[in-house]
């Protein structure tokens, strides 16, 4: 007798929560970052490259939001989750690039 997970079905367990866990500390991971970068550029006055690098590292945390929402989204319906994308998964990646090179950027200025 095979199960559904061995015949190449979607595996019921929890695998889909552990993935929904792992999107939400992303997303937290990326706050962080944003406003401990917010935090140092008041601390060390508001010079026009803190503000770049402030704009910057929140728009990379912006976008590291909206992969992440779409992605739990997509597992929390029944039965065979969407696949990430080529797309958003490269989106994701250089989001989260931006959002630490703005959050490194606002703290070496």
């Amino acid at each position: 007798m095979t199960t559904s997970a061995a015949a190449g079905g979607r595996d019921p367990g929890l695998q889909p929560e552990r993935t929904r866990l792992a999107w939400r500390r992303t997303t937290l991971a990326a706050t962080v970052v944003a406003v401990l970068a917010g935090k140092a550029g008041l601390a060390g006055g508001a010079s026009g490259g803190v503000l770049a690098a402030g704009v910057v590292c929140c728009a990379g945390w912006a976008g590291v939001l909206v992969v992440a929402h779409r992605r739990i989204r997509g597992l929390a319906g029944a039965g065979e989750p969407e696949r990430l994308s080529l797309r958003f998964a490269v989106g994701v990646v250089v989001c989260v690039l931006v959002t630490v090179g703005g959050g490194v950027g606002v703290v070496l200025r």
